[in-house]
């Protein structure tokens, strides 16, 4: 576990021996492809148009503003399921608020709206606003380039992921950039800084909610408990064992899993008393994160293919973590932070 009065994000522990390979993410956007997996499709009829969009090199916020400007509405009329990540390939669907009468009669037609970093494929009437979390997870197509370190390590940790799955961390798109969302959030909640903005300080409050629950995971591979239930343990549907999301009440776990959940909240009273004072309820999340239909192939000599699935929530980085060590080319930072699951 970190040092509590640490201000920087640790390096979580790995569930899998460390391959010692390198490899480049997302050297353009075509590398990382992202197609959201939706609850439910449009059908036919509402008062929403739901949208089906494929973007590249834009993030969703910016492309909402577009839909919303393209159809005389405001941006609180457009709902989406998720933010998607800026430098991709992504696909995902959009919901437009446009009510029965007028409106319907005039239904713009935006698979028509030309625009260089997005594209409508196609749109169809629905009963109800996207709202975020709406979707059943997201498929991804990586492609790993100048892959470099043992191949044979590499296919042994891909075996590994497959068959048993990754730790369930969340992804630093949650912390913000150099996990200044965990910063500002240990401030707010010691009470050295006030956050009027109420989006602000739900993004402060989620960053330093899935910091705590990382904290909880990473000291369960330390203590050589990675994979195993212990006594006291809260399953989810699929009998995996769960960890804390913080907030008001008792952790729901008992003997040894509770003892472990509170040793972590004593190290991070501030956050933990925080959080509970701040109105969040106690939630559980699965510490393990099980990749669907994971292949992989090498496309070249250094060029590692990858498809999988993940449901809602989980993080692809956590798949490539165990496998190889990722750099991206440097960026301009992008504005959006991934404040929602993915």
């Amino acid at each position: 576990m970190t040092d509590p009065c640490d201000t920087t994000l640790p390096s979580w522990p790995h569930a899998y021996p460390l391959t010692g390979a390198s490899a480049i993410l997302k050297r353009c956007n075509e590398d990382f492809v992202v197609t959201e997996l939706p609850l439910q499709l449009p059908c036919g009829e509402g008062e929403h148009l739901w949208l089906d969009v494929e973007k590249n090199g834009a993030n969703t916020t910016f492309v909402a503003h577009q839909l919303a400007q393209a159809a005389g509405v405001t941006e609180r009329d457009v709902g989406y399921a998720g933010l998607k990540d800026r430098h991709a390939v992504t696909r995902q669907w959009f919901s437009i608020y446009l009510p029965h009468g007028k409106a319907q009669a005039r239904t713009p037609d935006l698979s028509t709206l030309v625009h260089p970093e997005f594209k409508v494929l196609s749109q169809r009437r629905h009963l109800k606003k996207l709202r975020p979390g709406d979707l059943q997870g997201n498929r991804f197509s990586i492609v790993l380039r100048e892959v470099r370190g043992d191949r044979d390590a590499i296919e042994a940790n891909l075996k590994a992921v497959a068959a048993h799955g990754v730790p369930n961390y969340f992804g630093a798109q949650r912390f913000g950039h150099d996990g200044g969302n965990v910063a500002q959030g240990r401030a707010m909640l010691a009470r050295d800084i006030r956050v009027r903005n109420p989006k602000k300080k739900g993004i402060y409050l989620s960053a330093v909610r899935s910091f705590v629950f990382n904290e909880v995971l990473a000291w369960r591979i330390q203590q050589g408990l990675w994979g195993q239930t212990l006594p006291g343990d809260v399953l989810d549907d699929a009998g995996r064992p769960t960890g804390p999301l913080w907030g008001r009440g008792r952790v729901s776990t008992t003997e040894q899993a509770q003892a472990l959940e509170n040793a972590v909240a004593q190290r991070h009273a501030t956050l933990c008393d925080g959080m509970e004072h701040a109105g969040l309820d106690q939630e559980r999340r699965a510490l393990v994160a099980h990749p669907l239909d994971m292949s992989w192939t090498w496309r070249q000599a250094d060029e590692l293919a990858l498809t999988f699935s993940l449901p809602a929530g989980n993080y692809a980085t956590s798949v490539l973590s165990e496998i190889v060590r990722t750099t991206e080319p440097e960026r301009q930072t992008d504005s959006e932070t991934v404040a929602a699951e993915q």
